[in-house]
């Protein structure tokens, strides 16, 4: 069973005016028990809303969200039930989820759920993220913003979670202080058997620490996979151009490709597959029909015309080469 799990989750939002955005279109999601699982994807495409769906800080409009086998309700203004307490939240930007008026132990203790041996426990979470115990006396303002980031991980672990969802808990940080910040969840996951769901736009990081990566399109899931095989060989047009843009620091002279165009706006998504108006290898079929996200071999799920259910992992490129006419992929 699966620490976390999302299935065909919908998340609309009122617009002013009248109308709704569908933020999110029917994605799944599993982390499983000691799992690091990436969700990539660009901004505006629903990874955040998605987060926030994971752990009831929005409602759903459809699907199931599931902790440890109970659905998580979203939250209200009373106390959040002692079953989901395990389920925690990371935000993005450690300068705005810290009290500036308080000091850490006093933030770190509040995830306690007993008072008995409380300094002593506040210490330990604070050493396991890599702080001296004496952070636990001072406030938010006197630490950098990677050591805010290892606080606000600290008050996650209060909570003795099983799992965390962190929300692009690197973007705001230095690459010194981002690749610190990585290895350190490396060693949480591994050390305490915890899942992480990490949010990030970033596949250099993603593809460093996570053991699976979901990639999500205009409010969808288009690709799935473990990380490594998917890196080497993307097996959707989205996922080849996410990584096609991403630098690599060896010296070559390997120049990124910047993916063309926007993300249309998810009030009015183009018609059939969402990434068509956008794909090199876009055909007919592309602006009609929308793919479903089918089962490869080798563990790996693609959206896409061009990847058939079953069929062997395969360049998009390769496929749209072999492809002579629409129905050829039916």
């Amino acid at each position: 069973m699966s620490a976390l799990e999302l299935r065909d989750v919908v998340v609309d939002y009122d617009v002013r005016g009248g109308g709704r955005v569908r933020a999110v279109a029917g994605a799944s999601i599993s982390v499983e028990p000691g799992q690091i699982v990436g969700l990539v994807g660009e901004s505006g495409c629903g990874k955040s809303t998605l987060a926030r769906a994971a752990v009831g800080l929005v409602a759903t409009t459809e699907g199931t969200v599931e902790f440890e086998g109970r659905p998580v309700t979203p939250l209200t203004r009373r106390a959040r039930p002692r079953d989901l307490v395990r389920l925690q939240l990371v935000f993005q930007n450690p300068y705005s989820s810290l009290n500036p008026r308080r000091k850490i132990a006093a933030q770190l203790a509040d995830g306690l759920e007993t008072r008995r041996g409380q300094a002593a426990r506040v210490r330990e979470l604070i050493e396991l993220v890599g702080l001296p115990a004496t952070a636990a006396e001072r406030f938010p303002h006197e630490f950098s913003g990677g050591q805010r980031q290892r606080i606000a991980i600290a008050r996650a672990l209060a909570a003795d979670p099983s799992v965390i969802v962190l929300d692009e808990p690197l973007a705001s940080l230095d690459a010194s202080a981002q690749a610190q910040l990585a290895n350190l969840l490396v060693d949480l996951s591994r050390e305490l058997d915890l899942g992480l769901l990490l949010i990030s736009h970033d596949l250099a990081i993603v593809r460093h620490i996570a053991d699976a990566v979901s990639v999500m399109y205009l409010g969808q899931m288009v690709e799935t996979g473990p990380t490594l095989p998917l890196w080497q060989l993307p097996l959707h047009p989205y996922s080849e151009a996410l990584i096609g843009a991403v630098p690599h620091p060896d010296g070559t002279g390997f120049l990124p490709q910047a993916l063309p165009g926007e993300v249309p706006n998810p009030a009015n998504p183009p018609s059939g597959c969402r990434f068509h108006p956008r794909c090199p290898y876009a055909f007919d079929r592309c602006s009609v029909d929308e793919p479903p996200l089918v089962p490869l071999q080798d563990g790996r799920n693609a959206a896409c015309w061009l990847q058939p259910e079953g069929a062997p992992a395969a360049s998009p490129r390769i496929r749209r080469g072999q492809l002579q006419s629409p129905a050829a992929v039916e």
